[in-house]
């Protein structure tokens, strides 16, 4: 007789670490906060794919938020297709061993077309007159009117970008509510993003960051609230702690000043020709996938990148092995950046030639991660001014572009993606249930004692 899984809620609070639970009453009142060890790199994709499958990246294959397509020659970040994740998922072993439970996959990554029988994510419009929309992708795809015409249309430009703020976490804490009562999963996993845009912006000090985490940790109560009375036990956890940064390193621009990497001129600047390169980095936080086309430039590569200022250490071969990343994805070398630096992306050597969605938001087309994309550029005279005359324009059905993201690095102060250096600095688990593993949890047990829960006792 198959065993009957019980209800689980799962709460992905981006950005929480032990030392920020002093401001989250309800979150700490879960139960007994235990370090966690993510994987390397520690950022969101990586993580939640080592969650829900057990595997290092090297198993799982998701070795960061984005990485270098061979077969197109494209960078590529932000992809939703769930067939990129190997490995059996934390849904799918649920449906196993209880085929009559069901699950929920709420903003989690790798959303589409997952085996979890209910799933929201963003998906925005890009209709023919070169607008973007906000919207989302729901599974049933009745779920997506659902939610719109309850909540309204999701908040896609309050989810990232200069404008990214409390309102979307809200809006997917006020979705999973209803998809509890409602659908009543199972399992529900829930992705809080807030924490991050704050942390990144000010890093772990700043001033604001205290009544931020109060704020998420109120947004957590109200679906714990929710929870608890349809018989939900409830687990928060977060994929990696953001830490205090004071510079970026560009190894892009070491790279193209050796002739190593190549630029295609184009009527919207200089664009990274990637097929074309000898070597490029993939910059995504704090590591930086390495891609060399020749194995006899490996070497050089690595030594040049190992004498850049803010550059950790370059890990190949072994090392390679060692840190979980040895995976046909993966760059054939693996820098990581010092604690107080993280990569920036940029390969041009004049802002006058940089392309022209490098000053706005653009996750897709950007080779690499841009957390510049938080803030507004502050030496553009009335900034405000300038949004509302572009959104104006946009409604009036004029092509526009929203430019107005700056290309100073210096303004970001926290980061992440190295493993934590101190524990209180690093992700955690909160449970009530003891945890049966030596701490910090490695990233890797973190299936199980989902597992263990579900079919708890």
């Amino acid at each position: 007789m198959a065993a009957r899984a019980r209800p689980l809620l799962v709460l992905d609070v981006v950005g929480l670490t032990p030392r920020l639970l002093a401001h989250a009453p309800r979150l700490r009142a879960i139960g007994p906060a235990t370090p966690l060890t993510p994987p390397l790199p520690a950022v969101t994709c990586t993580s939640q794919a080592t969650f829900l499958t057990g595997l290092p990246p090297s198993g799982h294959g998701v070795v960061g938020n984005g990485w270098y397509f061979r077969d197109l020659a494209e960078v590529l970040f932000w992809r939703q297709s769930n067939h990129l994740v190997d490995g059996e998922k934390l849904y799918e072993t649920l449906r196993a061993r209880d085929p009559s439970a069901t699950s929920a996959k709420l903003f989690w990554w790798f959303n589409l077309y997952a085996a979890a029988d209910l799933s929201v994510t963003p998906r925005p419009a890009y209709p023919a007159d070169g607008r973007k929309l906000p919207d989302v992708y729901t599974e049933p795809p009745e779920l997506r009117d659902e939610l719109t015409e309850r909540l309204g249309r999701f908040p896609l430009f309050r989810f990232w970008g200069p404008a990214a703020d409390l309102v979307s976490s809200r809006w997917i804490a006020d979705a999973s509510i209803h998809v509890l009562r409602k659908r009543s999963p199972t399992l529900a996993l829930v992705y809080l993003p807030h924490l991050d845009y704050v942390l990144q912006r000010e890093g772990p000090d700043g001033p604001s960051v205290p009544r931020h985490v109060a704020d998420v940790d109120a947004l957590a109560g109200a679906l714990i609230d929710a929870a608890r009375p349809l018989g939900y036990e409830v687990v928060a956890l977060s994929e990696y702690g953001i830490t205090a940064v004071t510079g970026a390193v560009a190894p892009n621009q070491a790279l193209r000043r050796e002739g190593l990497l190549r630029v295609h001129n184009s009527l919207s600047g200089e664009l990274l020709d990637a097929g074309a390169s000898r070597a490029f980095a993939v910059a995504d936080h704090q590591l930086a996938h390495v891609y060399v086309r020749d194995p006899a430039d490996r070497p050089a590569v690595a030594r040049l990148l190992g004498e850049l200022p803010g550059v950790a250490e370059v890990l190949d071969g072994d090392a390679r092995r060692a840190a979980g990343l040895d995976h046909p994805r993966s760059g054939e070398l693996i820098a990581l950046a010092a604690p107080d630096r993280w990569f920036s992306y940029c390969y041009w050597l004049d802002d006058a030639r940089a392309p022209d969605f490098a000053r706005t938001v653009d996750i897709h087309r950007k080779p690499g991660y841009d957390p510049v994309e938080l803030f507004l550029d502050p030496r553009r005279p009335f900034v405000k001014g300038a949004i509302a005359w572009r959104l104006l324009k946009k409604s009036l059905g004029f092509r526009t572009v929203m430019d107005l993201i700056p290309l100073d690095p210096s303004l970001v102060r926290g980061s992440h993606g190295r493993l934590p250096a101190r524990a209180d600095e690093g992700p955690v688990w909160l449970s009530s249930h003891p945890v049966e593993t030596s701490a910090p949890v490695p990233a890797t047990a973190v299936r199980e004692l989902l597992l263990r829960l579900l079919f708890r006792n």
